[in-house]
């Protein structure tokens, strides 16, 4: 589906979503209330230009008191790797962009993204996986490290990591893994209403980030949660 698509979708009641280039800024109506949208598109990769402008946008919805969800419409590539935006700090640029949304789940803004497209590395992990409930449509493609870059880092032979993958989902990319792990919620029907969908999402209570619990039920990452709840315990006493 198309930006364009998932939008009419979305807010049959229309919405006064722009482009900017490869991102998306506005609003819509949706029910009694309204939806903020922001999105990156275009399959581009996120720069310290494009980083610093989602950032402004959600740090101006978190100051607001009306506390509408914020809907993200994420197909990109990786970060920018370029000379320019590594000596300018993209790290911190993306760092900034994920405790924006953090901030305004704080604030009481519930924070979706919607990934349609691609995403990889240090752009999903910012955009994607920094929203409180994470939902994809059908044939969108994440990647938290191709698995061509990690036999580099690893220095694993792709073979082996190829091998891995087919067993252990932690290792691999695409839709299914990150489902698997418990990354993505839920993969949404692209052949019906996505603004039924979405709905039933917004409905849904959110109480804390529940991926590595969905990770265990799912048999894609059956000790996070465990872990995690051993140290959280060990913690308080």
């Amino acid at each position: 589906m198309t930006p364009a698509e998932i939008l009419d979708s979305l807010f049959p009641a229309g919405h006064d979503v722009t482009t900017d280039g490869d991102l998306l800024f506005g609003r819509a109506r949706f029910g009694d209330g309204i939806v903020h949208v922001v999105g990156a598109t275009g399959r581009a990769p996120i720069g310290i230009d494009q980083a610093i402008r989602l950032s402004a946008a959600v740090l101006q919805i978190a100051s607001s008191d009306d506390a509408a969800p914020i809907l993200f419409l994420v197909d990109s590539a990786s970060q920018r790797m370029s000379r320019r935006d590594e000596l300018l700090g993209l790290s911190e640029y993306l760092a900034h962009l994920a405790k924006s949304l953090l901030l305004a789940e704080a604030r009481g803004h519930r924070t979706i993204g919607l990934l349609y497209g691609g995403s990889a590395a240090g752009a999903f992990i910012a955009t994607a996986l920094a929203c409180g409930t994470l939902v994809a449509l059908p044939g969108a493609h994440p990647e938290v490290m191709d698995l061509a870059s990690m036999a580099r880092v690893t220095k694993l032979p792709i073979d082996v990591l190829e091998a891995k993958a087919k067993t252990t989902p932690v290792f691999a990319p695409g839709l299914d893994n990150l489902v698997s792990v418990g990354g993505i919620a839920t993969v949404w029907d692209a052949g019906t209403s996505l603004a039924d969908q979405l709905q039933t999402v917004l409905a849904t209570p959110r109480a804390g980030d529940d991926r590595a619990t969905l990770g265990a039920e799912r048999g894609g990452r059956p000790a996070a949660a465990r872990i995690a709840g051993a140290v959280a315990t060990a913690a308080q006493g």
